[in-house]
């Protein structure tokens, strides 16, 4: 299930699939016949040993905040590099892209990946399949040249959709996603992208933090290897991973002018920079509507008086003792219209049986974020 991005179950077929690459000669070849492969391939050498990134300083990715929905970073992948908007998704941990080979009306409308074009591509041609709550894609696997930035990963393990049925990626502002949780979230048998930073040593520290910016399109990032201090203000409080699949930690309660509103005794959360907003048990959430005076439309959005972002008091999330306030001008969402929504929504019990909460990007607006691998924990402070 997941809200707005990626937080899904992958689910791998047994059966092969054949793709018809033979179709069209490979451009090593087209290159080799005209006498020009030399040429282009010292023109465009990537490095991709461990001294890709001899410095190992802090890199840094900016981010574009699309109505405060999704924030969306550049990539490529293959060489000469074909470029696409992905979503850096805390929530899964595979990548992929749509590929030439979809032929879904929401890969007509996006960047799509072409094998035959990149001359150190490889072909894994194990199918694939990822399930969100907005829909599934289903593909294959390959191995290509990924860059971040100044980062290069050779031969990383990604995904080349065959098919997008979902009307929510048909309109999506983004290609394709790009995951950041642990490696058992993963189709067996991938390295994520991450992992393989890490694993070739690219990286001064094994961390990456976010910082994202509310309302304004540029001035989001994501910064990998190290942290920049000047995003945030104070000391980072650090909480330890409780289960290292998704990033999940340990919450102490939900509360309201001192009332328990949420996680009474204690509950888990998902930390998800693919989730928009603030998402817990249906009906859990839906006695927080009540007490905000949200009143439910249609679907799962809940309409509320705009003048309740001036006047309502803080939700604190406790967190391993220490205390997030959200403010209501980040729990209550403005449309450009001039209307108001709550910005809580129910279905998590999809994922769980108990009590788990999804802390999407209405937390992580307020919150510098990060995700320390080495230590297994995550680092909150205030964002400036």
């Amino acid at each position: 299930m997941k809200w707005l991005g990626i937080l899904g179950l992958v689910a791998l077929s047994e059966c092969m699939i054949v793709i018809p690459l033979t179709k069209v000669k490979p451009m090593r070849e087209n290159l080799r016949e005209k006498n020009m492969l030399k040429d282009f391939l010292e023109q465009y050498t990537y490095h991709l040993s461990d001294n890709t990134a001899p410095e190992k300083r802090v890199y840094t990715q900016p981010l574009r905040n699309y109505l405060d929905l999704v924030y969306i970073a550049d990539i490529s992948i293959g060489t000469p590099p074909q470029n696409f908007k992905v979503v850096f998704d805390t929530g899964s941990a595979n990548l992929w892209v749509p590929s030439i080979y979809c032929d879904s009306k929401a890969c007509a409308n996006h960047s799509v990946f072409n094998p035959p074009r990149s001359t150190t591509f490889s072909l894994e041609g194990r199918p694939f399949e990822i399930t969100y709550g907005t829909g599934k894609i289903a593909g294959f696997l390959g191995y290509d040249t990924v860059r971040i930035g100044n980062l290069v990963i050779g031969s990383q393990a990604f995904g080349m959709s065959q098919k997008e049925p979902s009307i929510f990626l048909e309109h999506a502002v983004f290609d394709g996603i790009l995951g950041l949780s642990y490696p058992a979230l993963s189709v067996v048998g991938t390295t994520p992208v991450f992992d393989n930073l890490k694993k070739r040593r690219l990286l001064k520290e094994p961390i990456f933090a976010f910082y994202l910016s509310t309302k304004k399109e540029n001035g989001s990032v994501v910064m990998f290897g190290g942290l920049d201090h000047s995003y945030y203000k104070g000391e980072l409080k650090w909480v330890p991973v409780s289960q290292r699949l998704y990033w999940q930690i340990s919450m102490d309660s939900i509360t309201m002018n001192g009332k328990i509103l949420g996680c009474k005794g204690g509950c888990q959360a998902i930390v998800d920079t693919g989730t928009a907003v603030l998402v817990g048990p249906t009906n859990v959430v839906t006695n927080i509507q009540k007490a905000i005076n949200a009143r439910p439309l249609t679907g799962y959005e809940y309409f509320i008086g705009c003048d309740a972002i001036n006047t309502y008091s803080d939700i604190i999330f406790t967190i391993n003792g220490v205390n997030y306030p959200v403010p209501a001008h980040a729990y209550i969402r403005q449309s450009l219209k001039g209307c108001c929504y709550s910005n809580f929504e129910g279905g998590s019990e999809k994922l769980s049986q108990s009590e788990l909460w999804i802390l999407g990007d209405v937390f992580l607006r307020l919150y510098f974020t990060v995700f320390d691998r080495g230590n297994n924990r995550i680092g909150l402070a205030p964002a400036v």
